[in-house]
């Protein structure tokens, strides 16, 4: 099978498992699950299938180090949507997020150092979330809410593996990064419950931060001194431990009112 139909299998299928099981809980494990490296994962992935392991490995260090920029989006949407509608909190974070990419860009930084950074910012981030009670509502998703996220998310992977060659590892890294499925999730929750709606789906994305920044950090420290499968395999391993773990936190601290 070829990279292009391996690509056309995978990424729907990861992205509408993850969004089908996002429906039975509330917002904040919504955005506890698209935390997960659920575009970024399979982005580098198609990447390293494509090019050789130092350019994956450089892409990947671009991923973690964009752990930064979700966090600034997150805390930015939040806050902005305390006092204006959804379309002044969205264009501000994703203002933010931009402006940060374009930083980080410039900067290139050790593993260690970057991992460290990024897990205390996302703790940092989540002793700065406002906290208020969600406003009840029977609002739900759209028939083509599920299939929009699979096109938007596919059509994603497709064109940044495929600008990769063009556009450099470190920026391929930094791009996964997008917030696609929280900013559907996030819009959706500010506009049928509130700005604390909102807040709970960003702080369920922080928590989800603690599992993205495992997996790279496993995937980082194997990808170019094992197979594909065991570096993967590892990091998902990891992923999956850390994430059972911040949501036993995340369903004790952080529910709804």
């Amino acid at each position: 099978m070829d990279i292009f139909a391996l690509k056309l299998i995978l990424a729907p299928l990861i992205i509408g498992s993850a969004s089908l099981a996002g429906r039975k809980w509330g917002p904040a494990v919504s955005g506890w699950i698209v935390g997960m490296p659920l575009t970024s994962g399979p982005v580098i992935f198609f990447v390293a299938l494509s090019h050789d392991a130092a350019f994956a490995a450089n892409a990947v260090l671009g991923v973690i180090s964009g752990g930064l920029s979700l966090v600034a989006y997150a805390l930015t949407y939040a806050w902005v949507s305390t006092r204006f509608r959804w379309q002044i909190a969205l264009a501000s974070s994703l203002t933010v997020f931009a402006i940060s990419t374009t930083l980080l860009q410039n900067f290139t930084f050790p593993l260690w150092p970057i991992f460290s950074v990024v897990v205390f910012v996302i703790l940092l981030g989540l002793s700065l979330m406002p906290r208020e009670d969600i406003e009840l509502s029977d609002a739900q998703p759209g028939p083509w809410d599920i299939p929009m996220r699979i096109l938007i998310g596919t059509s994603f992977i497709l064109l940044l593996t495929g600008i990769a060659p063009m556009i450099g590892s470190r920026l391929t890294g930094l791009l996964t990064t997008i917030p696609l499925y929280v900013t559907i999730l996030t819009v959706f929750s500010h506009r049928h419950q509130g700005a604390a709606a909102a807040a709970h789906v960003l702080r369920g994305l922080l928590y989800g931060l603690f599992a993205f920044a495992g997996f790279f950090l496993v995937l980082s420290l194997l990808i170019e001194k094992a197979s594909l499968g065991v570096a993967f395999g590892s990091a998902i391993l990891t992923a999956l431990l850390v994430q059972g773990c911040t949501l036993l936190i995340l369903r004790k601290s952080h529910r709804p009112s």
